[in-house]
């Protein structure tokens, strides 16, 4: 089990939006490859939003993709106990996943805002 600031970080640091968290969970509750156009239905979503998720699940390493279809794979056991834990996690707490979520996606937004304040 991973502690609590392990978990934060991973979801922080994996899920560039609840879309994505939303997508992952779908691919691994389907357990088989799954067509864009299908989880575009599935989660009534745009392609947009589903190739965008699914190109940074790519790149976290939590699922792979073939062509025109994705497959829930994490790249090692311990990323997919992490997966499991931010599902609990997400199931019990979905407003602070969502924060953290959030939250990391605005550090880059906060940083180039601080650049342009005026100092003392």
């Amino acid at each position: 089990m991973s502690s609590s600031d392990e978990l934060a970080s991973f979801i922080a640091s994996s899920f560039r939006s609840v879309w994505s968290l939303e997508l992952l969970l779908l691919l691994k509750q389907e357990a088989r490859p799954c067509s864009t156009d299908e989880l575009v239905t599935l989660l009534r979503a745009s392609p947009f939003v589903v190739d965008t998720a699914l190109a940074s699940l790519v790149a976290a390493g939590l699922v792979d993709c073939d062509g025109n279809t994705a497959n829930y794979m994490p790249v090692s056991r311990d990323v997919e106990e992490l997966v499991e834990q931010t599902e609990q996690f997400y199931r019990s707490k979905p407003d602070r996943v969502r924060r953290l979520i959030i939250a990391a996606s605005n550090k880059g937004l906060a940083a180039f805002s601080d650049a342009f304040r005026l100092k003392d």
